[in-house]
């Protein structure tokens, strides 16, 4: 007897508090809109953060509940931002596919370098140092910082440089920002030609830095029929929007600085 009433009452008090938090659980309980679960489901999954949240899950939140547009998710692509819009049933807007590309040519066999570099495999810590061991002060590192922050597996590096997988690459920008020579840009994945060099200095200096740097002799831009070069900072620039790919600014280039680099896009993880 001694035993069964301490049992009894415990026993009691477990069941009152179990009746009271099963109460307190359906009177205070938090209602979770069911569409972020279905716009979860049509998000890539790639919780890479590029578009500003902690995952696809902090996405499908946002999307749903403060009305942030699904193409702030730059992996999906088109027919994500289509599916989304069309379940929440908002206008989709314009949405244009992007790859990152690699504005450098300056290979170990391309570009001089100033100084050997003993330091740790970042490109942060090289640049602290006097801008870097390149002789151009505006090309690619290649010491891998962007290759460390990249999600999907898309960039390595050879030959002093990095190179971007373009079928791997979903143009997310982390590669982009990660860049502390900024010759990492994201284009359209239509646009097919790009001057592949960032140098800034006069054509003399970039050109002896460089076998292959843009020297800004203008004859790309006399020649585009479509008026989309500009030369602007001794460096020759594409607009991808004027840009008909006919190709004349690569037969006129004397630099070999300019290429078709366009690509198609392909799915998440081919």
């Amino acid at each position: 007897m001694d035993i069964l009433l301490p049992v009894a009452v415990i026993s009691g008090l477990g069941l009152l508090f179990g009746l009271g938090l099963a109460y307190a659980s359906k009177v205070f309980e938090v209602k979770v809109d069911e569409r972020i679960g279905k716009v979860r489901e049509l998000l890539p999954g790639a919780n890479c953060g590029a578009c500003g949240f902690s995952g696809c899950d902090g996405m499908a939140e946002a999307i749903v509940n403060d009305k942030v547009p699904a193409s702030r998710c730059p992996v999906g692509g088109a027919s994500m931002v289509a599916a989304i819009s069309d379940l929440l049933g908002v206008e989709e807007g314009a949405v244009e596919d992007k790859v990152a590309r690699l504005i450098c040519q300056g290979t170990c066999q391309n570009a001089e370098t100033k100084y050997a570099y003993a330091g740790i495999e970042d490109c942060h810590a090289a640049n602290a140092l006097a801008g870097g061991m390149n002789a151009c002060s505006f090309g690619c590192l290649g010491l891998g910082s962007c290759k460390k922050v990249c999600p999907f597996d898309a960039i390595v590096m050879a030959d002093g440089i990095a190179h971007i997988d373009t079928g791997r690459c979903t143009g997310c920008g982390k590669c982009v920002s990660e860049c502390p020579k900024a010759v990492i840009k994201l284009v359209p994945v239509l646009s097919g030609f790009t001057v592949l060099c960032a140098n800034q200095d006069k054509g003399v200096i970039a050109k002896k830095n460089c076998k292959v740097a843009c020297i800004a002799c203008q004859k790309c831009a006399k020649a585009c029929p479509s008026s989309a070069i500009t030369v602007s900072s001794n460096l020759a620039v594409i607009d991808p929007q004027k840009c008909t790919n006919c190709g004349t600014c690569v037969k006129e280039c004397p630099q070999n600085c300019i290429e078709n680099t366009t690509v198609k896009r392909c799915s998440l993880g081919a």
